[in-house]
């Protein structure tokens, strides 16, 4: 049984990692958050430390290593993502890995310096990359590898999630503390089509905005236009009709790729993968990371190559 400790107890996606360290048969020992909306604890740790201060948690920390044998095994981060970098240095610093939810960081050169402290510490720091574990883009990539043809795929990746206005008044709606849309609900797309087709050779951004984004890349074995948007006002007629608030669609050569369903349990299988020595590194997540960055220190493209249908839709 490996001992956890969290940041970011009181965050969206803290009850999945809750889930994962139970699922896994592993223990949760301390939880970090300024808000103390954290009654989910009690349905997994009830017997958890909780505090609102960093301080106060580093403090106690530092007391499980120096009077507990080993001290904690694991830190998961799940705070804003302009802290992640901090708290895997606050990881390896105790001596623990760390788990940190996507994207590892905002800017590649926060990644070099984690980087460093890993080869400096000995530590291992991981990320949550759970479409690659996902069974229905498994069974995509291993056909993609065995098709012997030489053709290049062409590939529409959609995913409009509708966010209330709250979304621009938090957090995630400042770029230098989440990265953008790009980051927030994009880069775990940008890694799946990585590993599934090849590093980006190339990128055009035909769209930047708060609220959503729109462009073209080339990787190494396909062609792909995309489009991320927050905006409830983007989605398709038939997604309004049903109620639904969001919509994602992955075509691969005008073959819709049906992945909606198998999402219950991925962290949990990342978890498991880690826990055997399988994790998503820091190298494995940089990828991804400078292609967002790409997306924002690029200018916008008025000559459009390549252009997403809604963002022709938009245009026209």
């Amino acid at each position: 049984m490996k001992k956890f400790a969290l940041t970011g107890a009181a965050g969206y996606i803290a009850p999945r990692h809750l889930k994962a360290i139970q699922d896994t048969n592993n223990v949760l020992v301390a939880a970090l958050d300024p808000h103390d909306s954290v009654g989910i604890l009690d349905r997994y740790f009830p017997q958890c430390s909780f505090f609102t201060e960093f301080e106060r948690f580093d403090r106690h920390l530092e007391r499980i290593r120096r009077d507990e044998r080993g001290g904690i095994d694991y830190l998961t981060i799940c705070t804003p993502n302009y802290l992640h970098d901090a708290h895997c240095r606050l990881a390896l610093r105790l001596g623990a890995s760390a788990i940190c939810e996507k994207p590892l960081v905002v800017n590649p050169w926060q990644l070099d310096a984690l980087q460093r402290l890993e080869e400096d510490s000995g530590g291992s720091i991981y990320t949550i990359l759970q479409l690659r574990v996902h069974p229905s883009l498994i069974e995509l990539k291993n056909r993609i590898a065995n098709d012997t043809s030489g053709k290049r795929y062409q590939v529409n990746l959609s995913y409009i999630t509708s966010r209330g206005p709250w979304y621009m008044y938090s957090w995630k709606g400042d770029v230098s503390k989440s990265g953008g849309v790009a980051a927030n609900i994009g880069i775990h797309f940008f890694d799946m089509l990585m590993w599934m087709f090849g590093k980006q050779t190339s990128s055009d951004v035909y769209l930047k905005e708060k609220t959503k984004m729109s462009g073209f890349m080339e990787l190494e074995n396909a062609d792909v236009t995309w489009f991320l948007s927050i905006d409830k006002t983007d989605l398709p007629q038939e997604m309004v009709d049903k109620g639904q608030p969001t919509y994602r669609s992955i075509t691969v050569n005008g073959e819709e790729i049906e992945f909606s369903g198998g999402f219950t349990d991925l962290h949990t299988r990342v978890y498991e993968n880690t826990l055997a020595g399988n994790g998503f590194t820091t190298a494995m997540a940089r990828p991804a990371i400078e292609v967002v960055h790409g997306i924002y220190s690029s200018e916008v493209s008025s000559n459009i190559r390549h252009g997403h249908p809604f963002l022709m839709e938009r245009i026209s």
